[in-house]
Order: C-alpha cells, then structure tokens, then sequence
C-alpha cells in the first residue's frame, strides 16, 4: 500500500542518515582530538581510570624533581668524603716523614696544620642548596622516592633515608651539664622529662665536670619545638657561664609562646630554671650538650708533629681518620647508586604509565582515517536515499491523471 502520510522508506533513509551523521561526528572529534575517549561522556569508567592514571604520572614528575635534588646533595657529601680522604692521605705522608728523627718537624707540623685547614673547608663548604651531610648539623635528610597505591586507591608516599656522615673536626668532652632534675632518663649530656599538667619541676645547668668553651652548644626541645643557645667566647670567659645559657634558653622559650608553660630564673642558685607547666596538657622537655669540638674527625686537631712523641701518636690517629672519611665515602656512594636506580626506575615508570593511558584514551589515527572516509561515503550514499525515497509519493500523482 502507498501512503502520502507515512513515507516508510523516507523515515528509514532518515533514521540511517543521521546514525551515519552520528558515526562522522565522532569520528571527527576523535580526529581533532587525537583521542577515542576524550571525555566522561565517551567511556566513564576508561575516563575515571586515565585521569587517575595521569594524576599519578604527574606526581611522578615531582618525584623525579626531587630524586634528582637529592642526588645533587648527596654526590656534593661523596666528593666531600673523598676529597677529605684524599687530604688526610696526604697528612699521613707528612706524619710518616716526620717518624725520622733527622727532619724538621717543625716545618712538617706546619703542613699537617695547613692539611687540616683544608680539610675544615672542604666540610664547611660541602653544602647544597644549604643542606651539609658532612659537617654535622643534621643527622639524617629523606629524599621523596615512590607513590605507592595499594588496591584499594589509597596512595602512600616513601622516601630514601640518607644517613648523614659527621665529620666535623674537634674532640668531644663529656660535660655533664644537666642536673637536678627528677625523672631524667638520660646521662648529664642528655636529659628527658615528663611535665605533668598542673606541675613543676626543676632543671640545672651546671659544669659538674667541666668548664663551658667557646661554641658548646645546649638545646632543649619542649613539645615538637626546640630553643638552643651556643657559648661565646666572651660567655665562656664570664664567672657564671651556666647563668648566661640559662637565662638564654628562658628567654627563648618564653618566646616560644607554649600555652600554661613559665619558665622562672634563680639568680641564687646558678643555672638553675624551674618549669611550671600550668595547662591541661602534659609536655615532653628534653635538653642536649653538644661539645664545640664534637664531630667524627675529633680527633684531628690533637695531631701535632712537631714532637717525636707526637709523631708517633699521630701515626694512628690518622689510620683511624682515614678509615673514618673512607666509610663516609662508601656510604655516600651506596646510598646515591640507590637514588640513581630509583631515579631511573622512576622515569621508565612514568614512560610506562603514558604508555598505558594512550593506549586506554588514544585514538586509532589510521583505523579513524579510514573509516572516516567510509562515513562520508555512507553520508552520500544516505542523502541521495533520502531524497529518492522524498520523491517516491509524487509517482501517485500519475494515478490520478
């Protein structure tokens, strides 16, 4: 039966034409964009994956930032400990000359003295963007290593801990410099204690055994916050060196604004402070004496050639300096060749991550090509349809002539 009011043919032309236009308008988006899953509304679930997929390779990157700041610090520290181990070689040539008897050890003593200058700048300037592994005054330093996401989705940092090597000059003296105070855990070089809320108690910072010298150093960490006061030349020369360090860290402290915490000063009993903890919140107080000569090369500044006796003392105190550089040398070079695997491993892991997206989001440029122009001929081949199936009811117009 023909109809003028339901062209069949011309609604199925119709419907074909647009599912063709349909087909040609993705394609072209993914010809544009490059991907077959450009967006949510393409593949969520393909989308969800590639975005958390590229969020994780972006956070690679920074760690590939950081691997590399690392690596930086830690290979300034191992050409630090050889050179060190290069000078103190050359010492113990000097040393071993001066063993025979008929040498100047006079003028020998004076290279030792110049080898050991060398070797304090070296270590002073053994730093990279601020950070010393070899001086000292850090003990350990973390380089960003690894994003690790478990099953789950969660995701967990981890790091790569560089054991710093210290290898400062001076030798170290036990001062016992903390007294009085109950409830300590530790030696007089060390002290730890619980303030109770609401309670006081009474730390001393004597010279039990000891006199202060130019560049000790006395720390004491309340809570996560830590105060330090470091002895002048003109403090170690006072009468009451323990008063100037006390009244240094009060006033430090005091500056650190701890909630219900007071700090009281007795000038009648020297170095004496009394804790008042007056919150609701028990705080942890603990103090540390570091010696100014303190350091893994102590020993050095004790050598002096310039004696037979001395030489000969020197002898072996240098075997043991030497052994000390080497070993910080070693473990510098061990824990970069780590880095540098990490590293490594970091950039392929990324490499392998776009790899994946792209082959999740990507789209098929030459499979898009061709069927792009199998579209456009469809999209033809569908017009011309739709137009003979329009035209097929004025053939009725024949029957009524």
């Amino acid at each position: 039966m023909s109809s003028i009011l339901t062209n069949n043919g011309a609604m199925v032309a119709l419907q074909t034409l647009k599912s063709i236009n349909s087909s040609l308008a993705d394609t072209q988006v993914q010809i544009s964009t490059g991907k077959s899953v450009a967006n949510a509304k393409d593949n969520s679930a393909v989308w969800a994956i590639s975005k958390v997929m590229e969020s994780d390779i972006q956070g690679f990157k920074s760690i590939s930032d950081s691997l590399s700041l690392g690596q930086s610090t830690v290979a300034v520290a191992r050409q630090a400990s050889e050179t060190v181990t290069d000078l103190l070689t050359q010492m113990k040539g000097k040393i071993v000359a001066a063993q025979e008897d008929n040498v100047d050890r006079g003028k020998i003593n004076s290279d030792v003295t110049a080898l050991k200058d060398q070797v304090n700048s070296v270590i002073s300037a053994a730093q990279f963007n601020g950070l010393n592994l070899v001086d000292g005054s850090t003990a350990s330093t973390d380089v960003l290593a690894s994003l690790n996401r478990d099953s789950a989705g969660n995701v967990a940092s981890s790091s790569i801990t560089v054991t710093a090597q210290d290898m400062s000059t001076g030798g170290y003296v036990a001062e016992d410099v903390f007294a009085g105070t109950t409830g300590a855990s530790t030696g007089g070089d060390a002290v730890a204690f619980t303030l109770d809320a609401a309670g006081t108690d009474t730390l001393i910072i004597g010279e039990n055994s000891g006199t202060f010298d130019a560049g000790d150093k006395v720390s004491l960490t309340i809570g996560d916050q830590t105060v330090s006061y470091t002895v002048s030349a003109n403090d170690a020369a006072a009468t009451t060196t323990s008063d100037v360090v006390a009244l240094g860290l009060k006033t430090q402290v005091d500056n650190l604004g701890i909630a219900g915490l007071t700090v009281d000063y007795d000038s009648g009993s020297p170095g004496e402070l009394e804790f008042t903890n007056g919150g609701t919140v028990d705080l942890t107080v603990s103090g540390q004496f570091k010696n100014a000569g303190s350091g893994g090369l102590g020993a050095m500044d004790g050598i002096d050639v310039s004696t037979g006796l001395g030489a000969s003392s020197a002898l072996a105190t240098i075997e043991t300096l030497i052994g000390t550089a080497i070993d910080a040398g070693a473990s510098f070079g061990s824990v970069e060749g780590r880095i540098n695997t990490q590293a490594n491993f970091t950039n392929s892991l990324a490499d392998s991550l776009k790899s994946g997206v792209g082959a999740m989001v990507d789209a098929d440029m030459e499979e898009a090509s061709a069927r792009l122009q199998a579209l456009q001929v469809q999209q033809q081949l569908g017009v011309q349809a739709l137009s003979i199936a329009n035209r097929a009811p004025q053939s009725l117009l024949s029957l009524f002539r």
